[in-house]
């Protein structure tokens, strides 16, 4: 019998994984927020639920399908973090994106508008592709 000892590994996997170790990790860029808010409408969503009289987490932001161009933007109080939330924290306030509209909100920017005619949340979507006349929807 022979007494060599054999090695289980290929000679190419040790050396790989030799380099694999000396490589230094870069660290992981940080996600860009799903949304981000105006000062403004910090300052609104901050007011509203100062207002609201019992204990919120933050509000939620979805869509649904609605009106003529397809999806409409919905925003409700939070009582409670969802498992599948998207968190966005901004200025003290907290933001969560219901899961099922992550995708279609991606870099929005949402400000609170007043002017003569209206008064309210305005959503700037980079992935928008067309909305309606009455301004009411959106599709992507």
């Amino acid at each position: 019998m022979n007494d060599q000892a054999v090695s289980t590994t290929a000679p190419n996997a040790e050396a790989a994984a030799a380099g694999a170790a000396a490589k230094p990790r870069r660290a992981p860029r940080p996600r860009p927020a799903a949304i981000t808010l105006t000062p403004t409408a910090v300052e609104r969503v901050r007011a509203l639920l100062d207002k609201r009289g019992k204990p919120s987490v933050g509000i939620r932001i979805g869509v649904r399908t609605k009106g003529c161009s397809g999806l409409s933007y919905t925003i409700e109080y939070a009582d409670a973090k969802g498992p599948a939330d998207d968190v966005v924290e901004q200025d003290g306030v907290t933001v969560l994106i219901d899961p099922k509209a992550t995708m279609f909100i991606l870099g929005t920017e949402m400000d609170y508008v007043e002017e003569k005619l209206q008064t309210g949340f305005v959503f700037r979507n980079p992935n928008e592709k067309g909305r309606c006349g009455c301004g009411e929807s959106f599709h992507v």
